[in-house]
């Protein structure tokens, strides 16, 4: 590290995903010094993170059109450096100067940087609860669980309560806390929602130099990339992200709750914000997104059901999201209690979804190929799913969405993936196993009707593939899940099933071959 005097002026560094305002020193909520007179911002553009992993190219191309954006936005303020570490990076950048960041989102980052003697770290923004607040709430603070199971619900409701979002008074608008019940419907029979499009940004010279350089960096051999790289869907500045924010609130959150869970498979973005992955970048901050949605509900513009749904996804689970991720520490990535060890198939690895005669696993994975995006409901009760029914390594699992959504980083994918989707720690954060057979997916979209395959059939040629690996992961897992009394009644119906030796053969027989 170099020798230069600490009384330089400092630098304050911005990793790529806290590119909004609220990332800039001063006034916050993580106040803390900032680079002082005549000090510089840092960006740093590190390729060893593209060598590293393998990332959908879509989502390479936003992080660094959102980067480079930004570093343009602050002009003579910032240091722009691309290099290829990021401690080579910041060498050049500061010449060992002091250096402050806030900190950053993933389990590495911070240990990486605290080992840095010239960097200061700042406490984390763009969340809405402190970690101070997560810990008081799970130490047996109002509604905590003290030593007892951590449960999204519970904490929504601290959050709701303390931010006073959605509250009439004491109590939340409307009576109730939760309108999921409300959110559940099936999608109407036609190819697309009956809402205005998503705001959808437009490229520009910035997108055109990413874009360059990805190809070269891919000629050259340095570096490889799956999916493809079509337009740019998502907000890359500060004002697309509120522009998205504002087509959404304006236009499309009011038939959002009904069909939050509906799929379509001619209409990828449904009543969806399409927000998640400016949130992500740090582009907009949650606190906003929030007051947007009540905002929009107190003018009588959107429904309490779509208001209500919205704030959950982002003061409920997205904050639960963050906070599990610290408090279950690094090693719970390495949770396996199903022991799951199949590695993903190549077909599945590498988005061949032309590769899959099954329309619903055919559909995600093509959106996932074209946008490194699907939204929740084919990421959990498809792609998840299927990945649960066949045993895959959830650690490969997770790095699989962290690496092609565009929204996926790893403090949202590992709890996400690990405690939700693939239930491999065992139900420390859900109740049961998110497992699905063809009716559900069936009742819930228009995928199942011109499929090869029917979804209430378990064997022969016309056997729906979900049907039977739902079937076929309960009879592995019963002696494990037949103590769990929210599913105990599915498991009691296994030995009603005569032909349930055949499903064992079938879905043996298939392996991990293509569906």
């Amino acid at each position: 590290m170099s020798t230069a005097s600490r009384d330089e002026p400092g630098y304050h560094w911005l990793f790529g995903d806290q590119l909004g305002p609220h990332f800039l020193p001063g006034p916050g909520p993580g106040p803390g010094p900032g680079p002082g007179p005549g000090g510089k911002i840092v960006i740093i553009e590190s390729r060893s993170v593209f060598r590293r992993r393998r990332f959908h190219r879509a989502k390479a191309h936003l992080v660094l059109s959102a980067m480079r954006h930004r570093a343009a936005e602050l002009g003579d303020r910032v240091r722009y450096i691309r290099a290829g570490s990021y401690r080579e990076g910041l060498a050049r950048a500061t010449g060992g100067a002091p250096v402050t960041v806030h900190h950053p989102t993933s389990h590495a980052a911070p240990r990486f940087v605290r080992s840095l003697e010239q960097v200061t770290v700042l406490p984390p923004r763009g969340f809405l609860v402190s970690a101070g607040q997560f810990a008081d709430w799970t130490d047996g603070g109002p509604d905590g669980p003290g030593r007892g199971r951590i449960r999204m619900e519970d904490f929504y409701r601290r959050v709701r309560r303390d931010l006073r979002l959605l509250m009439d008074g004491d109590e939340p608008a409307g009576g109730r806390w939760n309108l999921d019940s409300e959110n559940r419907e099936p999608p109407p029979r036609r190819d697309s929602l009956p809402v205005p499009r998503p705001y959808l940004p437009r490229e520009d010279a910035v997108d055109e130099e990413v874009r360059r350089d990805l190809d070269r960096w891919e000629a050259d051999g340095e570096v490889s990339f799956t999916g493809r790289d079509g337009p740019r869907l998502f907000p890359a500045t500060r004002a697309e992200a509120l522009r998205a924010l504002r087509r959404f609130t304006e236009k499309r959150l009011g038939s959002f709750g009904p069909w939050e869970d509906a799929v379509l498979s001619g209409d990828w973005a449904m009543s969806h914000s399409l927000l998640s992955p400016a949130l992500n970048l740090g582009l907009l901050d949650p606190a906003e997104c929030v007051a947007a949605a009540e905002d929009a509900y107190r003018a009588g513009a959107v429904p309490l059901s779509s208001a209500e749904g919205f704030v959950r996804q982002i003061a409920g689970w997205r904050e639960y999201m963050w906070h599990l991720y610290w408090n279950l520490g690094d090693d719970y990535r390495h949770s396996n209690a199903l022991g799951h060890h199949r590695p993903l198939p190549g077909w599945f690895a590498e988005l061949d979804a032309g590769a899959v005669t099954a329309r619903c696993l055919a559909t995600a994975l093509t959106e996932v190929r074209d946008r490194a995006w699907t939204h929740h409901i084919p990421r959990l009760m498809i792609l998840g799913n299927w990945a649960l029914q066949r045993g895959w390594d959830p650690l490969a699992v997770t790095d699989w969405f962290h690496r092609g959504f565009a929204d996926g980083y790893d403090w949202v994918m590992l709890p996400n993936v690990i405690g939700m989707s693939q239930y491999a720690d065992g139900g420390r954060i859900t109740t049961k196993p998110y497992l699905c057979g063809g009716s559900y997916i069936n009742r819930m979209s228009d995928l199942c009707g011109d499929c090869a395959y029917r979804p209430d059939r378990r064997t022969g040629e016309r056997a729906c593939p979900v049907t039977a690996g739902y079937w076929y992961f309960l009879e592995r897992h019963r002696p494990l899940l037949e103590g769990n009394p929210r599913i105990a009644r599915t498991l009691h119906g296994l030995d009603r099933l005569t032909d349930l030796p055949e499903v064992v053969r079938q879905e043996e027989a298939r392996g991990d071959a293509a569906p």
